[in-house]
């Protein structure tokens, strides 16, 4: 049995959630390696004045985690962190015990696995094969477009197939629109929190990302009018319904004002949609409000399965053959199998179903998150599959995300969703559904809750 103790006053509350933070990094660290055996409940509560109950929970804890487990006779021991488990290969990437909520992924279950397969092995009846095969036509097939104007209806938007295009993705048709309405040394604006992929876009087609002042309600109007008046700006990046960090939702008179200022400006809007089918009742869409100035951008990779990597974009038709020809360069034409899946599952009803679903096991995460974070100022939505946390209590991001590692909780820091000259804003992002089995979800809000509830010791910066 190990002699090793936890240091007693670097316990705070919830005691058992401290408890189990302090093994857990024993653990990490090597002075509790395999096999090691644990202290009775009653010997360690006795050592370290606490009750029974309160170690029996901080065990239990652990051993959710995977990271120690008990027989009858032998008691309380290490686990191997290499052990195999009976993971079904759906959820492989939590094999290492790890709980990864730096990922942006939706809530996934069997269910969603067990459609998937179904659909798969239900596509080759009635198919000509070269359907799979063919590289042609480049804007996606006609049944596909035509599904997606009934997928777009349910997202607020009325738009013809005629002016759909099928996309591999939100990110495929981003850069796309991007190279379609810029040259080298224009100016893009957002929100100055926004998707990390704008800001490596933007660097890579030579842009320049403008950050633009915003309130609980996104980008400030004023801000922008000031902005625009200022410079070359030419287009007008918006995350207006569940925004991929903050998860916030802009209300529609919002949307209405920064409509009246691209108007003004003549500014294009690119409109990424990709959360937005998840919430309900929300306003609706930029491109309903603007359609003669919107690229509207949509995907189910947010809304139904990860790997779904199928979507939508809708645009003016004088903008449609530029972007055609930029959806060949970025990708070619988006993969008719994915598309199919996706046509299928919007005919049957199955996407609604899925998104439905999703908005239901979001709900239940963000109430997890709220107890986990009580006494905390974050961002969210009960819908969003994102938390804001800005962080306090002496924490920075690097030592945050530092010591989050070391309990095995990823979190993704702030920097990669900022536009260039906006400052750090010591906080970082936490995925709600990457973690796929919700009470390993409960026990990652547990672990950080706990960092949270006391200051953190000596923790040195992660290295990427």
């Amino acid at each position: 049995m190990t002699n090793w103790l936890p240091d007693p006053s670097a316990l705070s509350s919830p005691l058992h959630t401290s408890l189990a933070i302090a093994i857990a990094k024993a653990i990490s660290e090597g002075k509790l390696p395999k096999g090691t055996q644990l202290p009775t409940h009653r010997k360690l509560a006795e050592e370290l004045g606490l009750s029974v109950h309160t170690v029996s929970k901080a065990y239990e804890n652990l051993r959710r985690q995977r990271l120690i487990d008990g027989q009858v006779g032998r008691g309380s021991y290490v686990l191997d962190p290499d052990t195999p488990d009976d993971q079904p290969f759906q959820l492989s990437s939590e094999r290492g015990r790890n709980f990864d909520l730096s990922i942006s992924r939706p809530a996934f279950s069997q269910h969603h696995a067990d459609l998937f397969q179904q659909t798969l092995t239900e596509l080759p009846q009635g198919l000509d094969p070269s359907y799979f095969l063919a590289c042609r036509p480049n804007v996606g097939h006609d049944a596909h477009r035509a599904a997606g104007e009934k997928w777009l209806r349910i997202c607020g938007l009325d738009a013809p197939p005629e002016r759909i295009i099928m996309t591999n993705g939100v990110s495929h048709g981003m850069s796309a629109a991007l190279s379609a309405l810029t040259r080298p040394g224009d100016t893009v604006v957002s929100s100055r929190i926004t998707h990390h992929l704008l800001v490596s876009g933007c660097s890579y087609l030579g842009l320049n990302l403008a950050g633009i002042d915003c309130d609980e309600d996104g980008i400030l109007p004023e801000a922008l009018d000031r902005h625009c008046s200022e410079s070359n700006a030419k287009v007008l990046f918006l995350l207006p319904s569940l925004a991929n960090t903050t998860a916030e939702m802009m209300p529609e008179d919002r949307r209405l004002a920064l409509v009246k200022i691209a108007r003004k400006h003549d500014l294009h809007i690119i409109e990424n949609d990709a959360f937005g089918p998840v919430a309900e009742d929300r306003p609706i869409p930029v491109a309903a409000l603007a359609p003669e100035r919107t690229i509207y951008l949509t995907t189910f990779t947010k809304c139904t399965v990860s790997g779904l990597r199928a979507g939508y974009m809708a645009a003016p038709e004088h903008l449609l053959p530029a972007l055609t020809g930029r959806i060949v360069v970025f990708g070619w034409m988006a993969t008719p199998l994915m598309c199919e899946i996706a046509t299928r599952w919007v005919q049957d009803g199955t996407a609604l179903e899925l998104a439905r679903w999703q908005r239901r096991a979001l709900a239940e995460r963000y109430e997890i998150a709220s107890q986990a974070l009580q006494g905390c100022q974050w961002r969210g939505h009960p819908s969003g599959l994102h938390l804001w946390l800005p962080l306090d209590s002496g924490w920075t991001t690097a030592s945050f995300v530092s010591y989050a590692r070391e309990l095995k909780v990823a979190v993704a820091p702030d920097s990669p969703f900022l536009t260039p000259k906006t400052p750090p804003q010591n906080a970082v992002r936490i995925s709600l559904g990457s973690v796929q089995d919700i009470s390993r979800f409960k026990q990652a809000m547990e672990l950080l809750g706990g960092m949270l509830n006391r200051p953190p010791e000596g923790v040195a910066p992660f290295a990427y």
